[in-house]
């Protein structure tokens, strides 16, 4: 069953730090690491990303045509070289069950369709007399992967493929599925993602379904809400500024879709140590102001939170960006969330979001986007306020009070974010 989440999925994903390359010691250090640290803040899924099924992976680079490690039903099964636990047909179920004893739920990354290899091999499908062969749309590639076909919604035995792929994950004890491919190959993929999300609800098991990547298409807005939890606005999201400040306008364009068990994706928070698999040294290229900035962003539009950074490598700011918990609770209270104004203001472009706080009050978001440090004063009726407010500003705690302007000095690349009450 499609899983209505009533907050934005938390949790850790492996693509940043470990790409096509990671293996099942990695995955468990950063679920006993969530479990230890994180757990008590919300963050709860542990997300294996692309290739778990590729023996010879080891970077964040793909092997065209590579040989795949496959079931006799084409359904693609864990590598046993990196993921020990699987083998002798065990699948994923033994990792699921070790993340699920810590408290934590356990997701998967897969491609659109079926592999190349089975339709190559003519082999079997579950349920039908089908083969592989039979069902794949031949024509319907991914243009950046070589794994798989797509599959043809008209062929008898198309839907009994994806049938017995989820009846697989819900055996091992899947609760999230990140499928890639899918996301922005609309309109002419549109029927294989209806059927796909059609057998995930049918599987009998809640899973949480991500759609990637991105960017998804605005037009289709209310598709991706009927078959999905979350949809990425963007291509892969990286630790550039450039990124960061682009990420303004789509959240803007995407905050009215934002709630009630569906949440735009701005993908994953790149912090702490990443691309571990070329370099165990590699650190964020975000400055601590920025990744203030992101956060703030992703928590007041309710993204989903992807941890992307190698957990055991965080330092003491990394932690405090991620166990705040009023930035938290911000997350997971803001409502109606949208941008105020982006204007320019003394030589500086700044940037205004609000939303209402479902537990009372109004969360405010003040970010600068220029290149020098600013000071402005923010009339309360550009709020829509129009008594004496108090409150605090979230990452730092401090207490505020305003009648007419709340003033707010920010670093460059920097934010503040505010939940503000009125005074009675």
């Amino acid at each position: 069953m499609l899983m209505k989440e009533k907050t934005a999925p938390m949790g850790w994903n492996s693509w940043d730090c470990y790409g096509a390359s990671v293996t099942e010691e990695t995955v468990k250090k950063n679920a006993d690491f969530m479990a230890k640290y994180l757990k008590e803040y919300g963050w709860e899924y542990i997300v294996v990303d692309i290739q778990w099924y590729e023996p010879t992976a080891t970077t964040h680079e793909y092997h065209p045509f590579t040989e795949l490690c496959m079931d006799e039903y084409s359904r693609l099964i864990p590598a046993p070289n990196r993921f020990p636990s699987s083998a002798g047909g065990k699948g994923f179920a033994p990792l699921a069950e070790y993340v699920h004893s810590l408290g934590l739920k356990f997701g998967i990354h897969i491609m659109r369709g079926i592999p190349r290899q089975a339709v190559h091999q003519n082999g079997k499908i579950k349920g039908t007399e089908r083969t592989a062969r039979e069902v794949a749309k031949t024509a319907s590639i991914c243009h950046w992967n070589t794994d798989m076909y797509g599959l043809d919604p008209e062929k008898e035995g198309a839907r009994a493929y994806y049938d017995s792929l989820f009846e697989l994950y819900a055996s091992w004890g899947v609760d999230f599925v990140k499928c890639d491919d899918i996301a922005r190959e609309l309109p002419h993929e549109e029927a294989e993602l209806i059927m796909l999300s059609d057998a995930l609800k049918s599987c009998g098991r809640d899973m949480v379904l991500s759609l990637s990547p991105g960017p998804a298409l605005p037009e289709k807005a209310e598709l991706y809400k009927q078959t999905a939890n979350m949809w990425r606005i963007t291509d892969d999201f990286w630790d550039q500024w450039e990124l960061l400040y682009d990420m303004f306008s789509r959240a803007e364009r995407w905050c009215t879709h934002t709630g009630a068990g569906n949440y735009p994706d701005a993908d994953m928070l790149p912090i702490g140590p990443l691309r571990q698999d070329y370099d165990e040294k590699d650190w964020t290229k975000f400055t601590e102001n920025e990744q203030i900035t992101m956060m703030t962003l992703w928590c007041i539009f309710r993204s989903p939170l992807m941890i992307g950074g190698e957990m055991t490598g965080f330092d003491d700011f990394t932690m405090s960006l991620i166990t705040n918990r009023d930035i938290l609770t911000m997350h997971r209270d803001a409502r109606h969330s949208h941008q105020v104004f982006r204007k320019e203001i003394d030589g500086v472009e700044h940037i205004l979001w609000t939303a209402v706080s479902a537990r009372g009050g109004q969360y405010v978001a003040v970010f600068n986007a220029g290149e020098k440090e600013s000071e402005i004063k923010i009339p309360l009726v550009d709020l829509e306020i129009y008594d004496q407010i108090s409150g605090k500003e979230l990452w730092s705690g401090q207490e505020v009070q305003a009648e007419e302007n709340l003033t707010v000095k920010l670093e460059s690349h920097g934010a503040k974010a505010f939940l503000l009450k009125p005074i009675k």
